[in-house]
């Protein structure tokens, strides 16, 4: 027994020194990542389990993983964090993993994180680092994952970057960077992720190096200004999976080759560019493509029948470019397609019957080709299909009677095709929006089942030979477009159908009757004659009770009101998108300043109008050029009369005459954001003005980018955004130009120009190479030349900007101290660069605890007033920007840092 215990007492005092060295090691380590968390903000104390009181337990802190007891990694990603990265954390001498993704951190790119010898991952992505990436960026040496995307790097990229030969991901999208892609990156042998896009300032070729990376699996390029070829080394990429080249300048042939040994390939969009050639034969050799896209190019030829081979294709995009012959039949009956659109080529071919193979099939869009087939009874039995677009073709014989079987079918459009026979009953596609049959040779009957759809905006069945009368149960749509012109169609046209659309809709019916048309029914005859026999008993029993005078003086006025009527509907022309039941006399008439509702600036008054149905509508009231014919103008108000969208105010039609418009829109209850702002009382909720913010930048990237053709609003400021019942803005008075020509509408600009600062100061000419903002100053590097004449996307976003700046500020940009004052952009950038400057312009009547989010609206709408047109964000993304920022993530899209001379006052 003795024994034993001298022999565990020797084992205690051989393990005491290791025990010692543990404890020491222990609280060196706790003790380092404490020195590192100090450095650091911490607003939602989400490190608040690294403390002194469990100093030996620092293994089990947030974030922390050890390895026995070295920690290998600190992952901090998405926990608000802010302040600076300090160099300590360089002190654990094992950390191999650092994620700082997702939070605050405000600083140029930390190079002190170069003396973490061990350190293979450093992720600081969403964050607000910015400055340039210095040449010392070779001390990194072990990384094999580098992630800078998403925060405020620009400048060029180093050739010192060529050192880091062990990355197998490097991702800089969505920066600034600018200049060129050096050749170096072909030294990244091991390089599996390559991420260079949404960066629009850099101007380079691709370097065809980057083919020699066969362990590459994706290329992310797109958004970056790419110009000249696709470099042929590319088909050798036999690991890659993703490429993205979309939306770059890049032309030339492209590879014909491309993909034949890309077995794994399964995402390929080179959309967007000015590239020819032949459609790539070898994409679907692999058989693991999921997304095609080659549209908007110059690609042409006919597309292979190997095309089939793509067992697993979601989406095939190949519009607008110029391929012809047969269209695949293959890819009509692939298990997995959603999505297939070709329109604006010169295919030719047929549907075939086995399309109902397409179990998934959602969107067809084939619009102006030539197919000349019929369309195939077996399409009805695809009931995932919600459009089916093949306008302009050749189609012929019957529209099958099951064709509108599916349960989600939303849009049809079959118009200018050869179709014949009757519009089968389309009882079953509940959900149809949007039917257009016109330019047909259709026959018989409408169905009177349309009436029972109950979503159904949208009838065009002009331009066929339809007969019979026009059903009354159409009267129980709200329809936005109701056309039957040019048919054989007879009978009363219902009167809810005619009030609200112009007579044009229902032309070329020659025995149609009804109000307003040139034939009257023969009961509305009979009983207009009843009325005329009723008024003449009228007269005789007055005339047996009253003085001769009163019989002169009815014969006067009925003369004075035929003429005036007569006058009035001569000279007054107009045209309803919507059934409002409004005539010209009663516009006229309501036309009363004290239903002025806004003065509309430089373009006119607004009014607010009762409708007979109780409903209001807003009236702005144009003074019109001359130089647009009724035609033209007509024309150009139904463009901006189809824009539908929930943060653009609709157009429910017009009035005009030779010298005014009377523009109808919908009426919104709780009036302009600028008369808001502008009340010494003005309060709003923080999440009231970002719910604003972000609608008015959806409505104006809607404009900019996704509406055909694309628009300018031109005349952006807070007192044209009118707000709903909830809040929701409508942007109103845009394009303006297209209606009172520009003439008028760039004098009317100019002025309210000397007293606007919604106007963008103008364009900046170039003398010099731009490197980054900062280069902007009075040295002669920039001139600045005044108004620009040339109106563009940028000027809306300057304009947005400070509409941005009221909210965040609570400010209005009409209203000044003084004449000699500064308007609020320069009032703002005035302070923002003095100490605690920026909160300083923050509105005091905002809650402390949404000060972050409004230093990020802040930053984004310094950007968009940014003096130089190139450093404005698009539309798009300052939406995302503004849509992060709400969501307490950091910012989608990343701003250059402001400085002093960048904007000059």
């Amino acid at each position: 027994m003795a024994i034993s215990q001298i022999h565990k007492l020797f084992l205690i005092c051989l393990a005491f020194p290791y025990f010692i060295l543990f404890t020491s090691y222990a609280s060196t380590e706790g003790e380092i990542l404490l020195t590192f968390k100090a450095s650091i903000e911490d607003p939602s104390d989400y490190l608040s389990t690294w403390s002194n009181t469990s100093l030996t337990n620092y293994c089990n802190w947030t974030g922390v993983t050890c390895s026995f007891t070295s920690i290998i990694s600190l992952n901090l990603q998405s926990l608000n964090l802010s302040g600076e990265i300090s160099p300590s954390v360089c002190d654990l001498k094992n950390i191999s993993f650092l994620n700082l993704a997702d939070n605050l951190f405000e600083q140029p790119i930390p190079l002190h994180l170069s003396q973490c010898s061990s350190l293979e991952t450093l992720n600081l992505s969403n964050n607000l680092i910015w400055g340039t990436i210095p040449d010392q960026i070779s001390q990194f040496s072990s990384l094999k994952v580098l992630d800078f995307s998403k925060n405020h790097v620009e400048g060029k990229i180093p050739e010192t970057i060529g050192s880091l030969k062990k990355l197998q991901v490097l991702n800089l999208g969505s920066n600034l960077l600018s200049g060129g892609v050096p050749f170096v990156f072909g030294n990244f042998s091991e390089l599996v992720f390559l991420d260079l896009s949404q960066n629009p300032f850099l101007v380079s070729e691709i370097p065809s190096e980057i083919g020699k990376l066969v362990k590459l699996e994706q290329i992310l390029l797109q958004s970056s200004n790419f110009f000249g070829k696709v470099p042929s080394s590319f088909v050798g990429l036999q690991s890659l999976r993703i490429l993205d080249l979309s939306q770059n300048n890049l032309s030339g042939l492209f590879p014909q080759t491309f993909g034949g040994s890309m077995y794994n390939l399964m995402s390929f969009d080179i959309s967007q560019n000015n590239l020819m050639g032949s459609f790539p034969s070898g994409v679907c050799e692999g058989k693991s493509l999921i997304n095609l896209s080659l549209h908007s190019n110059l690609f042409n030829g006919s597309i292979p029948e190997s095309i089939d081979q793509c067992l697993n294709l979601e989406k095939f995009q190949v519009q607008n470019n110029d391929f012809s012959g047969d269209f695949p039949g293959g890819l009509w009956s692939l298990p997995s397609i959603k999505l297939i659109r070709a329109e604006n080529n010169r295919f030719s071919g047929e549907i075939p019957d086995s399309v109902s193979m397409a179990a998934q099939l959602e969107q067809v869009q084939i619009d102006n080709n030539s197919f000349t087939s019929k369309i195939p009874q077996t399409l009805g039995l695809v009931k995932s299909l919600y459009r089916f677009s093949a306008s302009v073709n050749a189609f012929h014989g019957d529209i099958p009677s099951n064709f509108c079987d599916s349960p989600v079918m939303s849009i049809i459009n079959l118009s200018h095709n050869l179709l014949s026979g009757q519009i089968p009953e389309l009882k079953k596609c509940k959900k149809l929006v949007s039917v257009s049959l016109a330019d047909n040779k259709l026959s018989g009957k409408i169905p009177a089942s349309l009436g029972d759809l109950p979503v159904l905006t949208y009838l065009d069945l002009s331009d066929n030979n339809l007969t019979g009368e026009i059903p009354l149960e159409l009267e129980n749509l709200k329809l936005a477009l109701f056309n039957v012109s040019f048919n054989h169609l007879s009978g009363r046209v219902p009167y809810t159908l005619i009030s609200g659309f112009p007579a044009s809709y229902v032309q070329g019916n020659p025995q149609l009757c009804g109000p307003g048309l040139s034939n009257m029914c023969p009961g509305d005859n009979s009983g207009r004659q009843s009325f005329g026999l009723s008024k003449l008993a009228c007269a005789l029993i007055s005339l047996a009770f009253a003085a001769g005078i009163i019989v002169i003086a009815v014969g006067f006025f009925t003369i004075y009101r035929s003429y005036t009527r007569k006058s009035e509907m001569v000279s007054w022309r107009s045209v309803f998108f919507y059934p409002l039941r409004l005539g010209e006399s009663d516009l006229m008439m309501s036309m009363d300043e004290k239903c002025a509702v806004g003065s509309g600036g430089a373009f006119g008054k607004v009014y607010s109008i009762s409708l007979p149905s109780g409903e209001l509508v807003a009236v702005k009231k144009l003074f019109k050029s001359g130089t647009l014919s009724s035609k033209v103008l007509k024309a150009e108000i139904k463009v901006l009369a189809k824009i539908r969208h929930k943060n653009i105010a609709k157009i429910l039609g017009f009035c005009h005459n030779d010298d005014l418009i009377f523009l109808i829109y919908e009426y919104l209850p709780k009036g302009s954001l600028g008369d808001l702002i502008g009340r010494p009382d003005f309060q709003m909720q923080w999440s009231v003005r970002m719910k604003i913010a972000i609608g008015v930048a959806q409505g104006l990237s809607y404009l900019h980018k996704d509406y055909v053709p694309h628009l300018l609003h031109r005349n952006l400021k807070s007192r044209n955004v009118l707000l709903d019942g909830d809040f929701e803005p409508k942007l109103t008075d845009f394009a303006l130009d297209r209606i009172v020509g520009e003439n008028a509408f760039t004098s009317c600009l100019a002025s309210e120009s000397a007293f606007s600062c919604y106007m963008a100061p103008g364009h900046v000419d170039r003398l010099n190479t731009l490197s980054d903002v900062k280069d902007i100053s009075f040295s002669g590097a920039y001139i600045k030349l005044g108004y620009s004449k040339k109106a563009t996307e940028q000027m809306d976003t300057y304009s947005f900007g400070v509409v941005l700046l009221e909210l965040v500020t609570g400010r209005s940009a009409e209203q000044r101290e003084s004449d000699d004052s500064p308007d609020l952009v320069k009032w703002v950038r005035r302070r923002v660069n003095i100490s605690d400057g920026a909160l300083q312009v923050l509105d005091p009547k905002i809650s402390s605890s949404c000060q972050q989010e409004m230093l990020g609206a802040l930053e984004i709408a310094l950007c968009c007033t940014s003096v130089v047109p190139e450093k404005r964000p698009s539309m798009f993304d300052v939406t995302r920007a503004l849509q992060s920022n709400v969501s307490s993530h950091p910012l989608d899209i990343e701003f250059s840092n402001f400085d002093e001379n960048s904007y000059p006052v």
